[in-house]
């Protein structure tokens, strides 16, 4: 049998998930607070560097969805524990009407809430430019309030009965319907938290499709440019900000002659540039999948710098987005042809997922450094540290030279290219061996593969790229002598004639090196 102190705790839950569901729809539809988002965001946000690569090594874009619903979960149980605290409290509410019950209930866990979002919230903004009662009359009340409402509910049923007869009534001839009724009701807010989780991460996590398993190069060569809905996507945001381009602006200020502010319709009015980048994040392992390729188009930002007239003693551009996020490139790599504020992606409007309406596409810099939702472009006059950089990651963020093995094998970068992977194969005449590789702006100039475990180099043929700026495919043609097991490495050289080094270094904090190297069996054909 439940002990009456652990009921009142599941409550407690009950109402919390009741609580979470009502703040996540204000989230979702209005904006505001949502705790365990808040939560969640100042954790990574406080973070050392190298623990978070550790993570999204672990967990790849799911580390901050996982993050996610530990508050989520955390945040349950906070209210179980506040509803055991209440309940115990609740001699001192006798004789008061229901309607005193819940305001206490509601406002205490209110109060309680609104000190946490605040605690979280001065970890990582200025509490004084932080509009303070309507945050919590908005966004922390009405889901507060419904805690308050479900658990004044079933406080009837805890509270200490007055006489002894009464006592006895209530457990011969109520006690089992109240269980009963409890146990429904429970049951039904439990299926209101569990859909809030289920929902909520439905609808954040990027929808990804299956893989098909032919393996082949025409499928390799075919999926060159990424499709929307398959390129990579890392950012500190947990819920992907939504911003209204009809109401959007951006400002180009600081070290400037004449600040300017643009609006969507500027952008599009204004001549365009369109070109295929390779976009890579800095925490992609050898032989990962966080990296895509695709068509871009929008304004480069020499041309709206020049607009607005730069000052000489600026050094670094510094981005400032809608999500909070911030970085900066040195003052160079803004007034390069190829750095743009892309608004269009693969032939259409941004996704929001990608950084609709504006973004920054940035060749020869980790993925880290082309910033999304773009509000803010400021100039100093100083090396800027951003978001990462902050945190450890290296400011520095020139693509190391990598190369990876698509087909065959069972690596992560498979999944880009929508090809299954395999660890074996047959003994039957010429094996593909195929994948990309990647130096950034400076080109790849040849690809190598050894399937001798490095002993033997043999040059592999290279597709013309679809610009400077993005990344090659490779494909060359194995027989393997006999059935066995055997090691594929493979291996680049930039246009500059630096050979991709051996060296293994993990992602922190300048991005992975090393060779790619798979183990394949080589099986008999049964025939």
């Amino acid at each position: 049998m439940v002990s009456n102190g652990k009921r009142v705790f599941l409550v407690g839950v009950v109402a919390g998930g009741v609580a979470l569901f009502v703040s996540f729809v204000l989230r979702l539809f209005v904006g505001g607070v949502f705790l365990p988002e808040l939560a969640s965001e100042t954790l990574f946000a406080v973070t050392p560097g190298q623990v978070g690569s550790s993570a999204i090594q672990s967990l790849g874009y799911l580390a901050k969805y996982a993050t996610l619903a530990g508050a989520i979960a955390v945040n349950l149980i906070l209210y179980g524990v506040l509803a055991t605290i209440l309940f115990r409290s609740s001699t001192h509410f006798s004789g008061r009407s229901g309607s005193f019950r819940l305001s206490a209930f509601s406002l205490i866990a209110c109060a309680v809430m609104a000190a946490l979002t605040l605690l979280f919230l001065g970890a990582t903004h200025s509490l004084n430019q932080i509009p303070l009662m309507p945050l919590v009359v908005a966004y922390l009340f009405p889901p507060n309030l419904a805690f308050g409402i479900v658990l004044s509910s079933f406080q009837n049923r805890f509270l200490p009965a007055q006489t002894t007869e009464c006592k006895a009534v209530d457990s011969m001839k109520g006690g089992y319907s109240r269980k009963r009724r409890l146990i429904i009701k429970s049951g039904i807010a439990a299926v209101v938290a569990g859909t809030l989780l289920a929902y909520g991460l439905e609808v954040l996590l990027p929808r990804q499709g299956q893989l098909n398993v032919p393996a082949t190069v025409s499928s390799l060569y075919s999926q060159e440019v990424t499709q929307n809905d398959r390129f990579y996507r890392v950012d500190i945001a947990i819920f992907v900000p939504e911003v209204n381009a009809n109401q959007w602006t951006l400002s180009i200020s600081g070290l400037v002659d004449k600040p300017l502010t643009l609006t969507y319709d500027d952008f599009l009015s204004m001549p365009a540039v369109e070109q295929y980048n390779t976009l890579e994040c800095i925490s992609s392992k050898i032989g990962d999948n966080l990296i895509s390729t695709a068509k871009w188009k929008g304004s480069r930002l020499k041309d709206i710098l020049a607009r607005a007239g730069i000052k000489q003693d600026a050094k670094y551009v510094v981005f400032k987005c809608a999500d909070g996020y911030d970085v900066g490139i040195p003052i160079e790599r803004g007034l390069l042809d190829g750095t743009l504020l892309a608004y269009e992606m693969n032939g259409v409007p941004l996704p929001k997922e990608h950084g609709y309406p504006l973004r920054a596409v940035v060749p020869g810099l980790y993925g880290m450094m082309n910033a999304k939702w773009i509000t803010e472009v400021d100039l100093v006059n100083n090396v800027y540290e951003g978001y990462w950089q902050r945190r450890g990651w290296a400011n520095n963020a020139e693509y190391e030279t990598s190369s990876s093995i698509v087909i065959p094998g069972e690596s992560d970068i498979g999944f880009r290219f929508d090809i299954a992977g395999t660890s074996s194969i047959m003994l039957d005449g010429t094996v593909p061996i195929a994948g990309i590789a990647f130096a950034g702006d400076r080109g790849v100039e040849k690809v190598e593969v050894s399937t001798d475990r490095g002993l033997n180099w043999t040059q592999a043929s290279v597709k013309d790229p679809l610009s400077q700026y993005t990344w090659v495919l490779w494909s060359a043609q194995w027989n393997p002598p006999a059935a066995g097991e055997y090691r594929l490495a493979v291996r680049a050289t930039d246009k500059t004639g630096a050979v991709q080094t051996a060296q293994f270094s993990v992602p922190f904090p300048s991005g992975a090196t090393g060779y790619h190297v798979i183990d394949i069996k080589v099986l008999k054909n049964s025939q």
